[in-house]
């Protein structure tokens, strides 16, 4: 801002005290300081304002380009529809000639197996494991695990 150095800054202080005298200079620097400071916040409220409208008119800008752009995609995506329509239309009006397939002709029933239970572990695995693969009555567990008959 101002080139002003400290043998500047001592010498007008040394000519205020001077004229001003010791009795009123520090009431007067108070004041001063204070006004510096409104003077400053002033100028940064200012700034900030400028910066303001600076940013608000950015985004106007941007919110135009992007509605430009919403336009622009939705004007496409009505042209896309109107052909897929269109598409449609013709396919239907060459399927109306010829006769209507019933919708049953194509029904092949699944098989489901819903007795077998079907796990992921290969029998080859629980076979070698000895996984059980198939329930046991409690009767039929008690006679797996009696010990044998001495003769």
């Amino acid at each position: 801002m101002f080139d002003i150095g400290v043998t500047k800054i001592a010498i007008i202080g040394g000519i205020a005290l001077i004229v001003i005298g010791p009795e009123k200079l520090p009431g007067l620097a108070r004041t001063f300081g204070t006004m510096l400071g409104r003077a400053r916040r002033y100028v940064a409220d200012v700034k900030e304002e400028v910066n303001r409208s600076m940013d608000l008119d950015e985004l106007r800008k941007a919110q135009a380009s992007l509605q430009d752009a919403a336009q622009a995609v939705q004007s496409s995506l009505d042209q896309s529809t109107a052909a897929i329509e269109n598409t449609i239309a013709q396919a239907t009006a060459l399927d109306a000639d010829s006769e209507p397939v019933p919708y049953y002709s194509f029904y092949r029933p699944v098989k489901k197996r819903w007795r077998a239970k079907i796990g992921a572990t290969p029998n080859w695995y629980k076979a070698r494991n000895g996984v059980r693969t198939r329930a046991l009555s409690g009767a039929a567990r008690v006679a797996r695990f009696r010990p044998p008959k001495a003769l």
